[in-house]
């Protein structure tokens, strides 16, 4: 039992909910205005790659996170665009998002790297390791929070910056009244497709963080597909959590956790195909105890909300 449970696997759990708790703030953002965001898998794939390409192009972590926000941003947008002007369907459209990702990942792959399945290379350089100073030397603590990349404590910070900005600020009061009753935000002269675009670049933005700390952070390499169902994991983070910051953080340590936890049953001699349906049955297990009928509900009419 030991060997299944101690500091290492915590330290591991935390560096994988990473991917999935920034891909659950950007699909809670887009929840929180009346549009339900299928596309998280499509976008965080793209993020992922970008971020491999930048890297290997620019020789620079930092810039390699630029490039990827950027490629990721046009995705969103152009999702956001067809959502919010030309009123399409958000689950047709993010699902087309994730196809279109999928493909699009695979053909550049092979044709800027001339390789086919997965693309490493030796010289490029993964995301920073930080060893923070005073909690490093705080038993048990300092062996589970440090020694993480930058992306992994941005994250923390982030969920409570979005929880403070819903709650507590003015503009997070309107954000939240623009996806509650969109109608009524309007006769109050709220700017409510502002915010809509908004949140999707948002969502862009954090998708293409969680990406990058895919392919930068947690290895240095592409992979065809390599979310690997990470996207809709986020999705269900999201709907657990009920769009809010600090119970889309719970559900994302959940399923971090069982992913560290699925690795360690490999380490035991258990068989591969066993371990890594672990998190997604947990998934699957998560959708029937926690059932989310409100969300469903605004699930289904989101293709209105934002007309």
């Amino acid at each position: 039992m030991e060997q299944l449970f101690d500091l290492a696997l915590f330290n591991s759990a935390l560096r994988m909910l990473t991917p999935i708790l920034l891909a659950a703030l950007g699909g809670a953002l887009c929840a929180r205005v009346g549009l339900f965001n299928v596309g998280l898998e499509g976008l965080m794939l793209i993020g992922a790659f970008s971020a491999i390409v930048g890297n290997h192009y620019f020789g620079s972590t930092g810039a390699a996170i630029a490039f990827s926000i950027g490629c990721v941003s046009l995705f969103a947008l152009l999702f956001a665009y067809l959502c919010i002007h030309l009123r399409a369907n958000v689950i047709v459209v993010g699902i087309a998002m994730n196809l279109l990702a999928a493909g699009l990942t695979t053909f550049s792959l092979r044709t800027l790297f001339d390789v086919k399945g997965a693309y490493y290379n030796k010289d490029m350089v993964g995301l920073p390791k930080w060893d923070i100073p005073l909690i490093k030397e705080i038993p048990v603590v300092g062996d589970i929070l440090s020694g993480h990349s930058p992306l992994v404590y941005l994250a923390i910070v982030l969920v409570a910056a979005m929880w403070f900005y819903f709650y507590r600020t003015i503009g997070g009061f309107r954000f939240l009244a623009a996806g509650d009753n969109p109608l009524a935000a309007r006769s109050l002269g709220i700017q409510v497709r502002r915010y809509q675009y908004g949140a999707m670049l948002a969502c862009g933005v954090l998708c293409a963080l969680a990406g990058a700390q895919l392919s930068l952070g947690q290895v240095t390499m592409f992979t065809e597909g390599m979310t690997a169902g990470r996207g809709f994991i986020a999705l269900v983070a999201t709907m657990l959590g009920q769009s809010g910051p600090l119970g889309v953080a719970a559900a994302s340590l959940l399923f971090g956790l069982m992913d560290a936890f699925s690795i360690r049953l490999q380490g035991l001699a258990m068989p591969s195909h066993f371990t890594q349906m672990v998190p997604y049955a947990v998934t699957i297990a998560a959708m029937f105890f926690f059932k989310n009928k409100e969300f469903v509900k605004d699930a289904q009419s989101s293709g209105t909300s934002s007309r």
